[in-house]
């Protein structure tokens, strides 16, 4: 048996140390750690964060988002 994931539209951004002022959503991730519904987890530069279908965040390293998502237009 077999099953495809189903498509789902997600928020995303890209986490860069040096961006200066953060919104609200990266304020969150004090030390660069974010909350997760697997435990605590480390954002490092260039990670992706993605926030899921409940409302979680979770980081995403570069080349496996590039293998999993697509960014498209609003």
């Amino acid at each position: 048996m077999k099953a495809r994931k189903k498509p789902v539209v997600v928020d995303v951004f890209r986490w860069v140390t040096e961006m200066g002022e953060v919104g609200p959503i990266k304020r969150k991730f004090v030390g660069h750690v974010i909350e997760t519904l697997e435990g605590d987890m480390i954002v490092s530069d260039g990670d992706w964060v993605i926030k899921g279908v409940k409302g979680e965040f979770y980081p995403c390293k570069p080349d496996i988002f590039a293998q999993t998502y697509e960014i498209v237009e609003e």
